[in-house]
C-alpha cells in the first residue's frame, strides 16, 4: 500500500456552509493540512443548505488569510457560475475570490443547474479561463454526461493544460457509490495529472474505498471527495456535520495514510 499511500494528497469535504463556523474549519485545517474544504457556489441557492452565503464566504476567506496558506479550499462551481465560464469565458467570479481557493471544480452537469446543450462547443471558452488563471488547479468531472468537455480538453491542439485535473464521478454529483474504480475508467494520458474519486464515499465506506484504490496501483497523485454523506439533520435543519468529517479523518489515519498532529506539552 505504501506507494499509493504516498500519492494520496487530499481528503475533500464539500458542502461547507453557514451551518458551521469558519473558525472550526480553520482549526481542523491547522491540525490536518491534508483536508480540503469545498464550497459550492450557485447564485440561486446562496445561503441554503450546502450553498454558503456571500457573507459566510467572506468570513472563510478571513480565516484562510490568517492560515498563511495552510488552509486548503476548493470552489465547486454550479449553475450560472459554470455557464458564465463555458458560454462566455468569463473568469470574473473566480478572480473575485482573491486567490484563497487554490482549486476550482467545474460541475458541468444538468443536476447542478448547468446548461449542458453544447459542452463540446464550450471547450475554447473553458481553455481561455484556465489559461487566464494559471495559479488555480481546475477540476473537471469525468463521467458520461461531461464527455464532450473532458474529451475536448484532452484533444485540444495545445494538449491538456498543466493546471487541469479530472474527478471520476459517475454519480454526476448525486452521491451514489459506483462500487469502485479501476484503471480502465481513467482518461487517456491520465498520468499527466492528478485524479480525484467521488460518488457515494463517506464515513461508512471510506476504508473500503481506500483499500480498493490502493489495490489499483495508480502510480499517480490522487484525492477523494465527498459531500452528501457529510450531511445530517439537527434540530430539523440540514447541516454540514463536522462529526462525520472527523470520523473520516480518524479512519484515514487508522490506515496510516496520515497521522494525528503532535501536541505541544504545557509547562
Amino acid at each position: 500500500m505504501s506507494s499509493t499511500r504516498d500519492s494520496f494528497t487530499a481528503l475533500g469535504f464539500c458542502g461547507a456552509d453557514d451551518s458551521v463556523d469558519p473558525q472550526f474549519l480553520g482549526i481542523l485545517s491547522q491540525a490536518y493540512p491534508f483536508i480540503e474544504f469545498g464550497v459550492l457556489f450557485r447564485p440561486d441557492k446562496e445561503g441554503t443548505p450546502r450553498y454558503a452565503s456571500p457573507a459566510w464566504v467572506e468570513e472563510l476567506k478571513a480565516v484562510a488569510r490568517k492560515s498563511n496558506g495552510r488552509m486548503k479550499l476548493a470552489a465547486h462551481l454550479c449553475g450560472t457560475r459554470v455557464n458564465d465560464i463555458l458560454q462566455r469565458g468569463d473568469a470574473s467570479f473566480l478572480k473575485s475570490l482573491d486567490g484563497f481557493f487554490g482549486r476550482c471544480q467545474i460541475n458541468a452537469t444538468a443536476v447542478n443547474g448547468v446548461d449542458t446543450s453544447d459542452l463540446s462547443g464550450s471547450v475554447p471558452n473553458l481553455l481561455t479561463v484556465i489559461g487566464t488563471l494559471p495559479n488555480i488547479e481546475f477540476i473537471i468531472q469525468k463521467n458520461e454526461e461531461t464527455s464532450p468537455l473532458w474529451s475536448g480538453l484532452l484533444s485540444s491542439p495545445g494538449g491538456l493544460p498543466s493546471n487541469v485535473t479530472f474527478l471520476l464521478d459517475e454519480s454526476k454529483g448525486t452521491g451514489v457509490f459506483s462500487g469502485g474504480w479501476d484503471k480502465s475508467m481513467l482518461p487517456v494520458r491520465y498520468n499527466q495529472c492528478k485524479i480525484g474519486f467521488a460518488g457515494g464515499i463517506g464515513p461508512s465506506n471510506i476504508q473500503k474505498v481506500m483499500k480498493g484504490l490502493s489495490s489499483c496501483n495508480l502510480e499517480i497523485s490522487y484525492w477523494i471527495d465527498m459531500e452528501s454523506s457529510l450531511r445530517s439533520i439537527k434540530n430539523d435543519v440540514d447541516v454540514f456535520d463536522l462529526d462525520k468529517c472527523f470520523k473520516c479523518i480518524k479512519k484515514i489515519i487508522s490506515m496510516k495514510f496520515f497521522e494525528h498532529p503532535e501536541y505541544v506539552s504545557l509547562p
